[in-house]
C-alpha cells in the first residue's frame, strides 16, 4: 500500500488534479509582450547543500549502490507482514544526523 492512499481504492485528487485547467492566452497577447513582461525573480535565500547531499548528488545513477534483489525481499517481506523495522538503527541514525546538523551550525557562528 502507497502511503496516502486508503485501502479501498478511493483515493484523493492529487493537487495536479485539484487545480482548475489552464486558461489559453488571449490572441491579442504575444511571445514580444511576455518578453517584456516576464523577469527572473531576484534571489531571496541562500542555500547550502549538505556532504551528504553533494555525494548523492555526485554519485549518479550507475554506482551500483541500488540493489534490485534486496528491494524485492524487502517487498515480499512488507507484502507478506514479515518486515521488522529496528528502531535503535533508526535513533541511532537521527541522533548521528542531528549531531552532524548541530556541529554545521556551530562551525557557522
Amino acid at each position: 500500500m502507497k502511503i496516502g492512499n486508503s485501502p479501498d481504492g478511493s483515493a484523493s485528487p492529487t493537487k495536479a488534479e485539484q487545480r482548475p485547467a489552464a486558461r489559453k492566452p488571449d490572441a491579442a497577447v504575444t511571445t514580444d509582450t511576455v518578453r517584456q513582461t516576464a523577469s527572473a525573480p531576484a534571489p531571496s535565500a541562500q542555500v547550502a547543500i549538505s556532504s551528504a547531499a553533494q555525494l548523492a548528488a555526485n554519485a549518479g545513477p550507475d554506482d551500483g549502490s541500488f540493489d534490485a534483489a534486496k528491494v524485492a525481499r524487502i517487498t515480499q517481506a512488507i507484502s507478506e507482514g514479515k518486515f521488522t523495522v529496528n528502531a535503535n538503527a533508526i535513533a541511532d541514525k537521527l541522533v548521528a544526523n542531528a549531531q552532524e546538523l548541530l556541529s554545521a551550525r556551530a562551525n557557522k557562528h
